[in-house]
């Protein structure tokens, strides 16, 4: 690996970006003299973007459709790639991959390459049985040679954005508890009332300062405004800060509570006590990795019921989680703060 040129291409989702990231850091803590160039759209390039493993990002504008990919064929090529390492299996990120020049290209194997993805790469990694998200991807490491432990993010806040974290998080006071209310998918969401309630409880049980985080999308401001107008002790809202400042929010929290999406795996990044609401997804497929798991809710599985690792998702099941569910993890969390 010593001085190898490498290109990452997983362009999209912010959850899968932060799954990525331990492999790019031990990419670098193997070999740091290869110089890592990654394939990203421009939301999860404002969360990677300075990260101290990551030499270059190059920008794919969907937007511009085939003068897009062009583009990012262009600035592949000026990187004189030595391996292309495909972590994503979608046709966009198969048609980057097909137009990338370079002599080695890595991706999964035939029977989780879908689009067609497994024709554009020259070696694949080996079959696996179903594992989670963040795992499959650390058979990449592997395959090549490269050990995986410790898995680390390295996702900040990084020296220079102390003084801005202190100025976005002073006026809210603290303890922080962070409540991330809004996700891509509509059956992941979680009634605006029971959000409401437990924001009360956070405050008057816990001395807690409830903040809602999340994107800006109509849904999302939809569920604010009837937290806000539900809620005894209207919480702050940072909906739609950059994905570096919400870096900064939850890595000052001292708890988060969070649907099924891209900030749940940033609190498992930074270490922060996470209570995860789920539902639509296989907790074990996609839920916090390796740490927090007493903290999970777990409405995807029946009572008693030992579901296998998949894909599949289950519908209408999160109107299963009720305040009282909430309510006892974070009794469970504050139980375990002062024992230690």
């Amino acid at each position: 690996m010593s001085g190898r040129r490498i290109g990452i291409v997983m362009m999209s989702a912010i959850g899968d970006a932060v799954h990525v990231l331990p492999v790019v850091t031990a990419l670098k803590r193997h070999e740091p003299s290869c110089r890592i160039a990654w394939v990203l759209q421009p939301g999860p390039a404002s969360l990677v973007r300075g990260h101290p493993s990551v030499d270059e990002i190059i920008m794919f504008d969907k937007g511009r459709g085939v003068r897009g990919l062009l583009d990012v064929r262009r600035a592949l090529g000026a990187q004189s790639l030595d391996l292309l390492i495909d972590l994503q299996v979608y046709a966009k990120a198969s048609l980057v991959t097909a137009l990338a020049p370079a002599p080695v290209k890595l991706g999964f194997d035939r029977a989780r390459a879908r689009d067609l993805n497994w024709l554009v790469t020259t070696r694949r990694i080996p079959p696996h049985p179903p594992q989670h998200v963040q795992d499959q991807y650390l058979e990449f490491l592997t395959a090549l040679g490269i050990p995986a432990d410790p898995v680390g993010w390295e996702l900040g806040p990084w020296p220079a954005e102390r003084d801005r974290q202190q100025a976005l998080v002073a006026p809210l006071g603290r303890p922080l508890a962070t409540l991330v209310i809004g996700a891509s998918h509509p059956e992941k969401e979680w009634p605006a009332d029971r959000w409401a309630a437990v924001c009360d409880a956070l405050v008057e049980r816990w001395g807690l300062v409830p903040v809602l985080a999340g994107g800006s999308t109509e849904r999302e401001r939809a569920t604010e405004r009837e937290i806000a107008a539900r809620a005894r002790h209207r919480p702050h809202s940072t909906l739609g800060v950059p994905l570096r400042d919400l870096v900064m929010l939850l890595d000052a929290s001292e708890l988060v509570i969070s649907l099924d999406t891209g900030p749940l795996h940033l609190a498992v990044a930074l270490d922060r006590p996470v209570i995860s609401l789920m539902g639509y997804n296989n907790p074990k497929r996609v839920g916090p990795y390796r740490r927090f798991h007493d903290l999970i809710i777990d409405a995807y599985g029946d009572p008693g019921e030992n579901y296998p690792i998949s894909p599949a998702h289950r519908y209408g099941r999160m109107r299963r989680i009720q305040v009282d569910d909430v309510l006892a993890k974070v009794e469970r969390w504050a139980s375990a703060r002062e024992a230690r």
